[in-house]
């Protein structure tokens, strides 16, 4: 594995140097996740300053990088959408749900909720990273592909037939719900009845109307209206794609070899300037930023690049959204869907680069500042976001420690929208490509392949469990998954080291020494430990090595005591600490006069926070 993460003190120089390293990193994933979200690229940008910037002033993990993020745009594409049909108020609709979830994330910190982390187990972080890697890895496959032209020369739309609009008998097309002919078919062409006018065009099985935008889709037994799905794209010709590999393997290798030579620069800037550089001055046409962004523009639209102003404002989110009831119960199952997809993504790479760079960092105050932050989104027109992993372990592996480091990259990132488009329209996807395929190598836990079997066998499919959901779903249903499998594992195995140890005084008095947890899952077992009808009139539990932890095994205790007294027999509990007494005698105050007080009852207590650092 290659060592990609080095643990170099904090100085001013490497903060300034990885800043602007991340900086030029965040510009096509930004972009990219603002077209997921079916929203203008510069929404995106404002979106990755405000957080970047927010985030390394206030957050709780200097050297950590916040920006637009994919997990948390694959939800918003969907509140977009119903925006849109509200009348093309998909961006409000968007900055509105983004101020709930800044409340929503505010209070977690406020709450100290933040410090829950440490209870996700190692297995579910170490299927988090590879999972992780592994959607970066094939998000930048993504990269290798060009969007195809419509038979107009626009980006071509992906359409999905949804319900039957017109049939065609003869070349006449009519109405399917009157059968009323409404237009001839001459070709791939349709004609009005009426005015004989051109009303549509047919390539590709897609029907475009006069203004050049598919309206329809065309099958043999008629036309159909169209559900779109994206824009269709396809691999790079075969020259192209053999010349932007080269390029990506030319990145990779100076990243990886320039850290022999010197590490008082940044090895991903030195690489993303020096292929720059081949192909402005050699004049080789290869994808760039500004093309990328041209390629994605989406549903046949023309994007204008990175170039804007500074973020305003956006008043129109109050204006001409109705602030009913009916709009907050369409939006806050996404504010809190966003806010948790958040949350755990910013609050797992908290852990991630914690043990990167052997430092503590503050959950709660990430929290706060993540909520913070995604609130001025929302009155500011950015989409939001959360921690970024790969931008993080980018600014790590440059030498980012301090806050300067996320300073650096938002600003850096405002100036590239106000004053520096055309030049960084001009960077070669390749390099940037490269860089993070070598973040995919930097992250993913290679050491997993080799302690696979030396590991437990629910660990293991924990493991591949999380890596796997995080691909297939996303890393916030992967994380949940995985912890609550943990979760069930461990009660499992503890619900099956409840044993009782069975002795007879010499009064007769039968003793039971009960060892091992009582709680939800181990009460059965408990239960099954006794034999009330044959055991004798005197009985003694004696929870030496036992801890009552929850009300299921408050109420085996209890149900248990009133069993042996309906038999007519009489009952003891010894060695219960103060803290179970507690919780037994306010279930059932009778219990007060069995439990047996004695100078060698236990004093356990439960573990409270020492340290809010985490």
């Amino acid at each position: 594995m290659f060592k990609l993460i080095r643990n170099t003190r904090h100085n001013v120089k490497n903060d300034i140097l990885s800043g602007l390293t991340v900086a030029l990193a965040l510009v096509p994933e930004a972009v990219a996740f603002a077209f997921v979200a079916g929203v203008d690229p510069l929404v995106g940008l404002y979106g990755a300053f405000m957080m970047g910037l927010i985030t390394s002033i206030f957050g709780g993990r200097p050297g950590m990088i916040s920006g637009a993020t994919g997990a948390m745009a694959v939800v918003m594409v969907a509140l977009v959408k119903i925006g849109e049909d509200q009348g093309g108020l998909g961006l409000e609709y968007l900055l509105l749900t983004l101020l709930l979830v800044g409340v929503i994330q505010m209070s977690a910190g406020l709450l100290k909720l933040g410090k829950f982390v440490r209870l996700i187990p190692h297995s579910v972080m170490m299927g988090f990273v590879n999972g992780l890697a592994i959607v970066i890895f094939l998000s930048q496959i993504g990269m290798f592909k060009t969007t195809d032209k419509d038979v107009y020369g626009q980006n071509k739309v992906e359409t999905i037939s949804k319900e039957l609009v017109y049939d065609i008998n003869d070349g006449q097309v009519s109405d399917h719900a009157s059968g009323h002919v409404l237009f001839n078919k001459i070709d791939n062409q349709l004609f009005d009845t009426q005015s004989n006018e051109l009303a549509y065009s047919i390539s590709e099985n897609q029907v475009f109307g006069t203004d050049s935008l598919v309206a329809y889709n065309i099958e043999e037994n008629g036309i159909y209206s169209i559900e779109k799905a994206g824009l269709s794209k396809s691999f790079l010709p075969s020259d192209e794609l053999l010349m932007m590999l080269l390029f990506v393997l030319l990145t990779m290798a100076i990243m990886y070899f320039l850290p022999k030579l010197t590490k008082k620069v940044p090895s991903a800037l030195i690489a993303i300037i020096v292929v720059a550089c081949i192909t402005i001055f050699g004049n080789i046409d290869v994808s760039t930023v500004g093309s990328f962004i041209a390629d994605g523009a989406p549903l046949g639209e023309t994007s204008t690049g990175i170039a804007g102003g500074l973020p305003t404002f956006h008043a129109e989110t109050f204006t001409s959204v109705p602030l009913t009831f009916e709009t907050l119960k369409t939006i806050l199952p996404f504010a809190f869907i966003l806010a948790a997809i958040g949350l755990i993504e910013s609050l797992m790479t908290l852990n991630l680069v914690d043990e990167l760079t052997e430092t503590r960092g503050n959950g709660n105050r990430e929290c706060i500042a993540q909520g913070g932050a995604n609130f001025i989104n929302g009155l500011f027109g950015g989409m939001g976001g959360c921690a970024m992993i790969g931008q993080s372990i980018i600014n790590i592996n440059s030498g980012g420690r301090g806050r300067l480091s996320g300073i650096v990259a938002a600003l850096t990132l405002l100036m590239f929208i106000l004053w520096g488009a055309g030049v960084i329209e001009q960077v070669p996807i390749a390099a940037l490509v490269g860089v993070m395929f070598m973040v995919v190598i930097g992250t993913f836990a290679w050491s997993s392949f080799r302690i696979i079997r030396k590991i437990p066998r629910s660990d293991a499919f924990v493991l591949i469990l999380v890596s796997g959901m995080t691909v297939a779903f996303d890393l916030a249903i992967a994380v949940i998954c995985g912890v609550i499998v943990s979760a069930l594992v461990f009660s499992w195995e503890n619900a099956k080291r409840i044993r009782a140890r069975k002795t007879v005084k010499k009064d007769g008095t039968k003793v039971y020494e009960i060892w091992g947890p009582l709680f939800f899952g181990s009460v059965q077992a408990f239960n099954n430990k006794f034999d009330i009808s044959t055991d004798p009139e005197r009985v003694e539990i004696d929870f030496v090595e036992s801890k009552v932890t929850d009300h299921s095994g408050i109420e085996a205790v209890k149900n248990l005591v009133e069993r042996f007294e309906a038999a007519g027999k009489t009952v003891t509990l010894k060695h219960l600490s103060p803290q179970c007494v507690k919780l037994l005698t306010k279930a059932n105050p009778h219990l007060n006069e069995i439990i047996v007080r004695d100078i060698d009852d236990p004093r356990y207590h439960v573990l409270a926070a020492q340290d809010e650092n985490l």
